[in-house]
């Protein structure tokens, strides 16, 4: 199509109105539209033997978070975090490190407020962003740390030795859970593992923490 002249097309010098393009190209039998797939090379999966190699490379990451529970209420916030991931030779680290921002983002939400619940009658109640909490951009950590393993490089060749993002990072925040968890443990001088599921709402962690109390007081 052209910019200066809409609705046209340009074959050389020659321009043609695009409704007449169309129907040559109909009236020669030619195709316009084209479909591709990729298949991921060297994978291979066994199910009834357990065996195989089920995905093409592997991505890494780690995570270390600090957390501020009040234990009189179970409110809690994320003070720090600081993550380190793989995404072999980057080709956009800014787009790269707001694809693990982001992805965190969301991974805490899931451990944390996202929680699904239904009536007496089976349905399904928090089934808007009205009912269902997911985290805002004031939810993110206070100090939030991401870098890229900068000398990591796909021993697999991609493009340009990268590795896509995608979903790893979304699994990084289980440092949230574990420090919120580690925070309650406190209030038995961590001596009692506390018993705290997910999704850890702030009702869920003074749960937790009530009964480490009562635990540690009989024991």
């Amino acid at each position: 199509m052209s910019p200066s002249r809409p609705n046209t097309i340009r074959i050389g010098a020659e321009r043609i109105a695009f409704s007449e393009f169309i129907k040559i190209a109909y009236g020669s039998r030619i195709q316009l539209s084209a479909a591709g797939f990729y298949k991921t090379p060297k994978i291979h999966w066994n199910r009834s033997e357990g065996r195989g190699r089920p995905f093409f490379y592997y991505a890494y990451g780690a995570s270390c978070s600090e957390v501020s529970v009040d234990t009189l209420t179970g409110e809690y916030q994320v003070d720090r975090t600081d993550v380190l991931h793989d995404v072999g030779k980057s080709l956009n680290p800014a787009l790269d490190i707001g694809q693990v921002e982001g992805a965190f983002v969301q991974g805490m939400g899931w451990l944390t407020t996202e929680e699904l619940w239904w009536d007496a009658k089976g349905r399904l109640r928090t089934h808007a962003p009205s009912t269902y909490k997911i985290p805002l951009a004031s939810d993110r950590p206070r100090i939030f740390n991401v870098k890229l393993a900068e000398w990591s490089v796909n021993r697999e060749e991609t493009i340009r030795r990268s590795k896509a993002v995608g979903e790893p990072p979304f699994m990084l925040p289980i440092s949230v859970l574990e420090a919120i968890s580690m925070a309650a443990a406190s209030v038995a001088e961590y001596r009692i593992a506390p018993r705290l599921d997910a999704p850890a709402t702030p009702e869920c962690v003074l749960l937790a923490i009530e009964r480490l109390r009562r635990a540690a007081k009989n024991g």
